[in-house]
């Protein structure tokens, strides 16, 4: 075995052994804990030859398709203990074959090296013709050689772009034809290097915001993106795999604690508690929205403390009666420049590119209805929204729901709409639509006579109304965003595309450290590498 240097916060052993046929991840796991000493929490990781973690669901049929293959087993340790000398990385090697025995197994001291990864052995070009051409020849001989491949050059040649219908049969044909040429479980380098061939023959397709602008089509810190899903679908025969445990999601987006960069004097103790007092009899709203600012540290820990974060409106029901509180939160917590982002772009540049790619969807009836709202082409038609709410439910039709976690099935976009907004006439009862409504997700009350002429907009957060300070929809959807961030709230999970959409891509807001779908990312890609 080779060396290879600690990174990343692990350590690592070298393991040369057997196992049995059949074998479980889980008998995996404990023979080699049982094997170093390691105690039963231990949080171990398993990566192939080039750095790729393998998942449960994989491990077993990897190993039958390669038997000599060489694994990395690395347990995730302390900044503390990362930094001592004892911190080593060396190799897992395993045979399929009868188990394991204590005679079988052997474990050295090997000096530590860095070995290279495979963005490095992308990046070394060796002569003629670089990485990146090499690879768009690549996928092209592919396309070509395939039926229906020389329809997804034209229509990109013609377009600009590719719809995602054609999308998706181009990632079925290269995934096709990678595992024709290298097995059914191809190497990362091997997968990145399709991914770098579509962004580099479909440069419209490469997404701006990510490192190599190809994760959405194959990210391999994450093992995720188009080309992994397509394969690990064509993977799925009659091997029976063991469930796997659902993983606990790491805290992004609006549910990250932050610390705002500048903020005003802030009150503690008990001039914290005079000036919350003082907030619920004050008839004054300039005093209000002042001593608010003083207490923004205070309502920040009550809302991320999940015994208290219910007692918000509770302890501050100014929020109920004040407008602009909202606003006010959020830009001690962002500034002004990240604040106004999604005003001054919408109207500007993305709300004509929204448009014009829900030209490309089905154009069932609901969609229909809003691109001519949208386009403002009916007239007086008071059941359609104004323009801005259309475009902005146009792009939770391009990012429509998937089924999640705690929803097996999908809803459609249309069904999503509702989790975005509600239009109620202002001649019915507000107190019986809030009692008929689940859930804490906060949503647009957009109360008027018509639907297209709205005349009070509320931010609904568990049965409670916020005034918004906007008078148009696009200033409703503006504060409807930011209160998940003020509040601590999480993306309702129908929505939670489109939302993470306008996180990253308009406010910018986590761009490097929010998971992403795919779908995101080459919506992104395509707007905006528009002309």
């Amino acid at each position: 075995a080779k060396p290879r240097l600690a990174c990343g916060g692990f350590r690592a052993w070298l393991w040369k052994g057997q196992l049995h046929s059949g074998f479980t991840f889980l008998e995996f796991i404990s023979e080699v804990k049982s094997k170093f000493g390691l105690s039963d929490a231990a949080q171990l990781e398993i990566f192939d030859e080039t750095d790729t973690a393998v998942d449960e669901d994989i491990l077993l049929e990897l190993l039958e398709a390669h038997p000599d293959l060489c694994l990395t087993v690395r347990e995730r340790i302390s900044d503390e203990a990362h930094s001592t000398p004892s911190s080593s990385d060396t190799h897992s090697s395993l045979t399929d074959t009868i188990s394991l025995s204590s005679s079988d197994s052997d474990l050295r001291d090997i000096p530590t090296g860095r070995s290279r990864s495979s963005q490095e052995d992308i990046g070394s070009s060796a002569g003629k013709v670089s990485v990146s051409e090499a690879a768009k020849e690549m996928v092209e001989n592919a396309l070509l050689r395939k039926p229906g491949g020389e329809d997804i050059l034209e229509e990109y040649k013609s377009e600009n772009s590719l719809s995602h219908r054609t999308r998706r049969q181009l990632v079925n044909i290269l995934a096709s034809d990678m595992t024709e040429r290298h097995g059914r479980i191809p190497s990362r380098q091997q997968r990145e290097k399709y991914a770098l061939g579509i962004i580099t023959l479909f440069p419209s397709l490469k997404d701006p915001f990510s490192p190599k602008g190809y994760e959405h089509f194959y990210d391999g810190e994450k093992c995720s993106g188009y080309l992994a899903w397509r394969l690990k679908t064509m993977s799925r025969t009659t091997v029976k795999r063991p469930a796997k445990e659902a993983s606990v999601p790491q805290e992004q987006g609006p549910k990250r604690r932050r610390s705002a960069s500048t903020l005003p004097q802030q009150l503690d103790g008990d001039a914290c508690r005079e000036a919350i007092s003082f907030l619920v009899h004050t008839p004054d709203e300039a005093s209000v929205l002042q001593k608010m600012k003083m207490t923004f540290q205070h309502r920040q820990d009550l809302v991320h403390d999940p015994e208290r974060t219910a007692d918000v409106f509770k302890t501050f029901p100014r929020f109920l009666d004040v407008k602009g509180l909202i606003n006010q939160d959020f830009l001690m917590l962002f500034g002004a420049e990240t604040s106004s982002k999604l005003l001054e772009k919408w109207d500007t540049s993305l709300k004509l590119k929204v448009i014009k790619e829900a030209k490309y969807l089905t154009q069932s009836t609901t969609v229909c209805r809003l691109l001519k709202a949208a386009q403002k082409l009916t007239e007086n038609e008071e059941n359609d929204w104004d323009s801005d709410m259309a475009s902005l439910l146009l792009l939770l039709h391009l990012l429509p729901p998937t089924a999640g976690r705690k929803r097996r099935i999908k809803i459609s976009p249309s069904d999503a709409e509702h989790k975005m907004v509600h239009f109620h006439k202002s001649c019915c009862s507000i107190d019986e639509h809030l009692q008929g409504i689940e859930g804490k997700q906060p949503y647009i009350l957009a109360v008027g006579r018509v639907q297209n002429r709205i005349d009070t907009f509320y931010i609904a957060v568990d049965k409670q109304l916020i005034p918004c300070q906007a008078t148009s929809s696009l200033s409703a959807f503006d504060e409807l965003f930011k209160s998940h961030y003020v509040f601590n709230l999480s993306y309702d999970e129908s929505l939670v595309h489109l939302y993470t959409f306008v996180q990253t891509t308009v406010f910018n807001i986590d761009v490097t450290s929010t998971d992403e779908s795919p779908r995101v990312r080459e919506l992104r890609a395509k707007i905006l590498n528009e002309n």
